[in-house]
Order: structure tokens, then sequence, then C-alpha cells
């Protein structure tokens, strides 16, 4: 990288190379391209000379596209090959007329020897210009080279013959004698590989172990893979764990959902406290990210907007697609800010793990597996005080509910969240409760 011209280390993308190609018509520099694209000049001409297009015009002087002699106009020569039988046909037309004659001399173009390395920008025209062999750069064709490149080189094994034969003689002989694969990579450190990477190699057939050979993959069932419904990663952007870390509020609240089993959309929108513990929850008709603003909407205007403030300043969830727009949940009815979302980041549940033990409370009520399409709103809140109203072990003996009372108010519980006690000795955490 030169020291003149700062670098982002990053692939060219399309619009970089559209500027390239109206940059060579305009008969710009691989310096000035370079300078521009906050890039190197061999980077530039790297690209050029790499995923320039070839032009080859089947038409020519001769109707010999094969023919690259400065000669070849004026050549009168015939049976330059010395043929047995004499051919009729003059050299300069014959496919093999360069390859044979000793006077042969190949016509060169000084743009395609040196920059740019392309005939784009060329002030000659191109029906004019002799060099039958010519080059073009398009920015669209480059492109999907470069695509196809980049994913042509991502597939198979990184491995040559001789490295799989070495890595299978090694490796077979241990599986048969019943060691695990962490085992034999902790063993031989000359394989240079990880777990993970043996374990592909072998459900890869790469080597002559099988999954059948392991002791316990066999057993194990293929992993759900769920991706987010958050397909704009701007949302991220100042909501992060990390940014919830650096903010360190005293007070804020974990959101989640639990999915009903199949043969319902309807879920529940779960809310927890974790300083009191209280545990509050709403039913969904369907776990979209309407229904969960809807939601909100309803307890700002039950609670009112300073009250909802108090109880849902800071919000922390997971990356699910109900949440995935957070500015319609932090902006309230009236358009003042009443709350802020943060995320966990991916595939770490335990950043809310207070949510995520409140819900093994809520499955003793409601099992995994249950189909929600009879349970109702008031179904919901009887779980809710029944949870709300056992005692904990590190609230002192105390429940969620009392706690909240003493920190919100009987306005806020009763009114706003419609929160009830149940006495010690008729809370039921079994499906009882709903029947």
């Amino acid at each position: 990288m030169s020291n003149l011209i700062p670098g982002n280390q990053k692939h060219l993308t399309l619009s970089d190379r559209q500027y390239i190609e109206t940059s060579l018509k305009e008969g710009k520099t691989f310096k000035d391209i370079a300078k521009f694209l906050c890039k190197d000049p061999t980077t530039i001409s790297k690209e050029v000379r790499l995923h320039r297009m070839n032009d080859v015009h089947p038409r020519r002087i001769f109707n010999n596209p094969h023919n690259f002699c400065t000669r070849r106009f004026r050549c009168k020569r015939t049976n330059v090959c010395n043929k047995i039988l004499v051919c009729e046909g003059k050299c300069p037309s014959c496919s093999i007329c360069n390859q044979r004659c000793k006077d042969f001399k190949k016509e060169q173009c000084i743009r395609l020897d040196k920059a740019p390395y392309v005939c784009t920008g060329c002030p000659k025209k191109k029906h004019l210009c002799t060099v039958p062999h010519k080059y073009e750069y398009s920015a669209i064709y480059a492109q999907r080279i470069y695509e196809e490149t980049r994913t042509t080189s991502r597939i198979g094994v990184n491995l040559s013959k001789h490295e799989a034969a070495v890595l299978d003689s090694i490796v077979t002989p241990l599986i048969k004698q019943g060691q695990s694969p962490y085992h034999i990579v902790t063993n031989h450190p000359e394989l240079g590989i990880s777990v993970k990477t043996l374990y592909n190699y072998i459900d890869q057939g790469v080597v002559m172990s099988r999954n059948i050979d392991l002791k316990r993959k066999a057993k194990f069932k293929p992993r759900k893979h769920t991706k987010t419904g958050i397909t704009d990663r701007k949302v991220f952007i100042g909501r992060t764990y990390n940014d919830f870390r650096n903010l360190a509020p005293a007070h804020f609240v974990e959101m989640d959902t639990v999915l009903s089993a199949r043969g319902s959309n309807k879920c529940i929108l779960t809310f927890y406290e974790p300083e009191t513990e209280l545990f509050y929850a709403r039913l969904l008709p369907k776990c979209t990210k309407a229904y969960v603003h809807n939601v909100f909407d309803a307890l700002e205007k039950s609670l009112g907007t300073y009250d909802f403030l108090t109880v849902f300043e800071v919000v922390l969830t997971d990356r699910g697609s109900e949440f995935s727009d957070p500015e319609k949940l932090e902006t309230g009815i009236d358009g003042i800010q009443r709350s802020s979302l943060y995320y966990c980041d991916p595939m770490r549940s335990g950043q809310k793990g207070g949510i995520e033990e409140v819900h093994t409370m809520l499955r003793m009520i409601i099992p995994k597996g249950t189909v929600f399409t009879n349970i109702t709103q008031w179904d919901i809140r009887k779980c809710v005080n029944h949870i709300n109203s056992t005692p904990r072990a590190a609230l002192n003996g105390n429940t969620p509910y009392e706690l909240a009372i003493k920190k919100y108010g009987i306005k806020i519980c009763h009114e706003g969240l419609q929160l009830r006690r149940i006495e010690p000795d008729d809370v039921i955490l079994t499906p009882e409760l709903l029947k």
C-alpha cells in the first residue's frame, strides 16, 4: 500500500468497478483512479489485468482471427509448413501460420502491453485498428468474474491428494480404536487442524472414517438452524449489548417471546424486571412486530407516559424478527421517546438469563409442546399472578408482587399492569391452573 494513499483493505465493489470503467474511458491513470478509491495503484492494475474481457472479432482480414503477424496483409507465401502435398491456400489465411513461419512477428499494441492494458479509452476507432486481439474492461463482466472466483475458491476441501492420504493414515486407525476427534487433534498437532475441521472432514468423506464410526455423533439429531428475522443490520447501531453495558442502567426490563407448538400462531410476549423479579406477559395473536408495537401502545395508554417510562425506560431483548422495528417501540403515542431498546448478542440468551429462568416457571403451567389455540389473555394473567406470588430465596422470602408494590405503588401494579396477589396456599404452578 502506498504511503500517500490511505486504504480501507476491502474488496472492490460494483460501484468501484463502474468508476474504473468510466475513468479508463476518460483516459485517467491508475494513480488517479487509486487515489479516488483509496486503493494502491497496483490494486487497480491487477484488477484491470485479471478481469479484462477478451474482444476477439471473428471477421478479420482473410477471415482469420488467429493471425497476429504484422506482415499478414501483404504476405504472399505458400506451403510454409513444407507439406508433401502442396497446399493451394495462402499461408496468411491458415490457422497455424504463426506457429510454423520463421519470419513471424507478432503485432503488438503499447496499450495492451503496458498500462492501461485495455482498449477502453483508445482514441483510435475499433474498426480501423489492425490488432486482431483486443481487450475491454467492463464493470459488470469484472464483477461477475470476481463473484464466481470468490464462490469457487470457497468450495471443496483445501487439501491435496497427498495431504488427504496422510491425514487418513493417521485419523482412521485411531477412530477405529475408539478415540475421539478431540483426542486425535490434541495428540497430533502436526495435523494443523482444529477439532471442528476434523469433524467436517469426516462428515464430507475426506477420510475413510464415517460418522457411524464415531461414538456419539450418530446419536445426535441435526441442529436446527434458525436465522434472525432482522435483515436490516442498521437497527443494531447504538443498540448492541456492549452499548447496554456502557450505559449501565440502574433499572431495566428484559423482554422475550414464548412460542406455541405447531397448530397455532399465538405467542406470549413476556417482560421481567430483575430487581424485583417481577414477571409480566401479554398474549399476541401472531408473533409479529406490529402486535408487539400494539402491546407497547396499550401499556402506555393504561399506565400513562410517565409511569411507562418508570417501568420500561430501558428494555433488553433478543434479535427476533418481532423486535426488528425499535424506533416504533421507542416512540410513544404522542411522538415522545418512551423507552430505549437494546439487543443481546447472537446466540447469547444468558445475557438476559433472568427472563429465561422465569420462563421455566411459566413452562410448569404451560408445558413445552402446548398449542396456544384455547389460551386467552385471562389465562395468561392467572399465570402471571401465581408466578409473582411465589416467594424467592433471592428476595429473602419475599414475593415479586410485594416488592413491586413497594417500588411502583398500587396504581401501576393494580390499574396499569392489573396484577393481583394470590394467597400462598392458593398458588398453583401446574397445568391444573388453566383447567
